[in-house]
């Protein structure tokens, strides 16, 4: 399985060469499918989601296909995933995002698409592939206003293939909170292995083996 897990997306030239390494071939022999699923439980102003959207379109893909996770037939989602190169998974609510894989019955086939695929997550896209991606993990990092706003206090990690988890957009000027104190906070209540990336970089997974990738500043906390 082949994984860039990003905070902000292809934002920078390295980030982009480390997914056709990936990938094997140019993007304008592939197909890419995007998933917005993350972003519809966040509120305001979505323009990011769009931004990332053009930029990414603008690699010049053979074929790029936008699809929802909730409310269609289980097999359509899965053939659409199949019928792709590049599984790519917008941000948002990590939290939306899982529930909507677990609760529409998606996780096995998901994983199995994945096998012969690459997954480029965003943001939350990254997030979920933690065995520590819980209601613990949301207590600790300060993310339980996310579970609030679904009404609920717990989640089920729909793959749990990794023991760390992702927390993104360290030192982003979006998220101006975030800063090595703030890092620093998290760590010292952690009972688990945390890669903290900003905006410019990601968490590579190539056969099982993870390392990062980046034009900016990350933290791994073992």
């Amino acid at each position: 399985m082949n994984f860039l897990l990003t905070a902000s997306g292809l934002r920078n030239e390295t980030l982009r060469e480390a997914l056709r390494d990936m990938l094997g071939k140019p993007f304008g022999s592939a197909n890419v499918v995007f998933v917005p699923t993350a972003s519809v439980a966040d509120p305001g102003d979505h323009g990011w989601v769009v931004a990332d959207m053009n930029r990414l379109h603008g690699l010049g893909w053979r074929e790029f296909d936008i699809l929802e996770l909730n409310g269609l037939p289980q097999q359509l989602v899965l053939d659409r995933l199949l019928h792709a190169d590049v599984v790519y998974v917008e941000g948002g609510n990590h939290y939306h995002l899982a529930r909507s894989i677990t609760g529409n019955g998606l996780a096995e086939g998901f994983l199995e698409a994945l096998r012969s695929r690459v997954y480029v997550g965003v943001s939350a896209g990254s997030m979920i592939f933690s065995r520590n991606l819980t209601g613990h993990s949301a207590d600790v990092i300060g993310d339980a206003k996310d579970l609030d706003v679904l009404g609920a206090t717990s989640v089920d990690p729909p793959f749990g293939l990794f023991d760390w988890y992702v927390k993104p957009h360290l030192y982003s000027p979006d998220f101006p909170e975030r800063d090595d104190a703030w890092a620093d906070r998290i760590t010292a209540r952690a009972d688990f292995p945390i890669y903290f990336i900003d905006d410019e970089s990601a968490v590579r997974v190539r056969d099982g083996e993870a390392d990062v990738v980046s034009e900016g500043r990350w933290r791994f906390h073992p």
